[in-house]
């Protein structure tokens, strides 16, 4: 029929469903999977356009900015708080000498002709030095005097009579009592007081090579400048006969009546700079900071001073660093020519007043960390985004494909009941759309079902009347009388027949009509009845 072909067919078409193109599993499945994708990529992009994704170097920036910032204020303390204490010792030495002088009716213009009074001169300001020294929190405290002890020696053009006390334990800055050496002084300096001789000790300086001695005097002469406009700042040198690299900060001393007689001042040592301006390493190992003469855009790092524990002057082939800014980051990039190239920032430092001698020189403190050092920290931290980001995208995915199975199950239990045919007990999907279209199957296949049935019980009622009236007259009249519930033996009787005859003509009707009992025709009969057809 064709009600029950179209069935067939919607039948069929389900049960290929699953064979014919994605099935809605797989394409819920990508549909969530391109929703992760597509949500962890936007998320990347605002990162991006916010710059969050470049916030590890941004607060390695700030950190280097930070710990510069700090270096720079101590160093600047440090200096400045030496560079007062050195004008005043000066003025104090100075006054102290020429009165002793005085009373010995000498002025500061003859103790060259006079070395018999150097040593008491200088044993004399001993303690004074020391008590200084203790003071000024250096590494050492030194005095020359523009004389030798015997001006006949072959180098006694260079050769100067001092004292240098050095403090061996430069880190112990609080230590009321260092332990201090002599590096330079008479030796019954070191017997009275009881002060060992430093291994490297020499009576004299030696001036060959001194522009902390030479300079300071120099400007004190042809400029009439006041005593904290004169003092000078030495780049690191060794001085001859040592192997310490230092800085020297002298003063020259100044009489009275203007005349220049020597220098004096304090040191720092390269160990004191190191101990007491030590970046943190707790990020980068191998930072480091520079205190450095600057020339034009570049840091003269032969003259410069290094903290850190990161041994810089070690690998720095070349006396330049050039200092170049990168545009697309603020840490500036710190190249040596065919060598090592450095990032971090500088802040220049004044390490003299306005109208000082020496102003025109300039310096610098600089955070410097190894290029390739922060490259591989910028890499491990984009590493360790990527990685979280393909996290999020495979938790993603997994969560995409348990929602996926979780939802398409209900609705894959309502597709098994539509191809299995079975709408007996209709169990719930609890998803209203597919409890509706089972319903809907199962009303829609009880209809057919009946109407099925009433096609066939009409057709078989058709074929009945057809074969009805094929009956002969004497078959009709026996017929009509037993559909009016006569039995044979009536029909006989009122038809003036014998049995026989009724029998025969029965035996035909019911070969006629496809029947096998008076009670089968009756069957038939009501139901012609009940379908409102009749015999014409």
């Amino acid at each position: 029929m064709p009600a029950i072909n179209k069935l067939s067919q919607i039948k069929q078409q389900i049960k290929n469903a699953g064979t014919l193109g994605l099935s809605m599993k797989r394409r819920l499945f990508l549909f969530l999977v391109v929703l992760v994708l597509t949500m962890v990529l936007g998320v990347i992009i605002i990162l991006l356009l916010t710059g969050t994704l470049t916030t590890g170097l941004d607060a390695e920036e700030q950190l280097l900015k930070r710990e510069l910032n700090r270096t720079s204020r101590n160093v600047r303390e440090q200096y400045g708080q030496l560079s007062v204490q050195t004008v005043e010792f000066s003025k104090e030495l100075s006054v102290r000498i020429e009165k002793r002088l005085v009373e010995k009716n000498l002025e500061v213009t003859d103790i060259q002709y006079y070395p018999e009074v150097l040593e008491d001169l200088i044993a004399g300001e001993y303690e004074r030095a020391l008590f200084s020294l203790q003071k000024s929190k250096s590494s050492g405290v030194f005095i020359v005097l523009d004389a030798t002890v015997n001006a006949k020696l072959e180098n006694a053009q260079t050769s100067r009579v001092g004292l240098y006390i050095k403090n061996m334990e430069p880190n112990i800055l609080s230590s009321f009592s260092p332990t201090v050496t002599l590096l330079r002084g008479f030796p019954s300096i070191g017997r009275n007081f009881s002060v060992p001789l430093h291994t490297q000790w020499r009576m004299e300086f030696d001036i060959s090579d001194a522009p902390y001695y030479r300079l300071p005097m120099e400007k004190a002469v042809k400029q009439t400048l006041p005593i904290s406009k004169l003092y000078y700042w030495s780049h690191p040198i060794t001085l001859p006969g040592t192997s310490e690299e230092v800085m020297l900060c002298s003063v020259p001393l100044v009489d009275s009546q203007g005349n220049v007689f020597g220098v004096c001042g304090f040191e720092i040592s390269s160990m004191l700079f190191k101990l007491t301006h030590m970046p943190d390493n707790s990020t980068y190992s191998r930072i480091f900071s520079m205190l450095a003469p600057v020339s034009r855009d570049s840091f003269v790092t032969s003259e410069a001073m290094f903290s850190g524990g990161y041994s810089a002057r070690n690998v720095l082939l070349n006396n330049q660093l050039y200092c170049t800014k990168e545009d697309h980051r603020s840490l500036y990039r710190y190249q040596e020519e065919g060598g090592s190239s450095f990032v971090g920032f500088h802040l220049p430092v004044e390490l003299y007043p306005k109208e000082s001698a020496f102003l025109e020189q300039k310096w610098a403190v600089a955070l410097l960390i190894p290029e390739e050092d922060i490259k591989n920290k910028l890499a491990t931290f984009n590493l360790r985004l990527s990685l979280m980001f393909a996290l999020l995208m495979m938790i993603g995915i997994l969560i995409s494909y348990f929602l996926s199975r979780r939802y398409i199950k209900p609705i894959s239990k309502g597709l098994d009941i539509l191809k299995s045919n079975d709408f007996t007990e209709a169990p719930k999907t609890k998803i209203p759309e597919i409890d509706d279209l089972i319903e809907f199957f199962s009303l829609r296949n009880e209809e057919l079902q009946n109407s099925d049935e009433k096609e066939q019980s009409s057709e078989v009622l058709n074929d009945f009347v057809r074969n009805a009236r094929t009956l002969s007259p004497a078959e009709r009249s026996v017929f009509n009388l037993y559909a009016q519930q006569y039995t044979a033996k009536e029909i006989a009787a009122k038809l003036c027949l014998s049995i026989n005859t009724i029998k025969t003509h029965t035996r035909r009707i019911y070969n006629k009509l496809n029947i096998s009992s008076r009670e089968e025709l009756l069957v038939y009969i009501d139901m012609l009845k009940e379908a409102g057809k009749e015999f014409k």
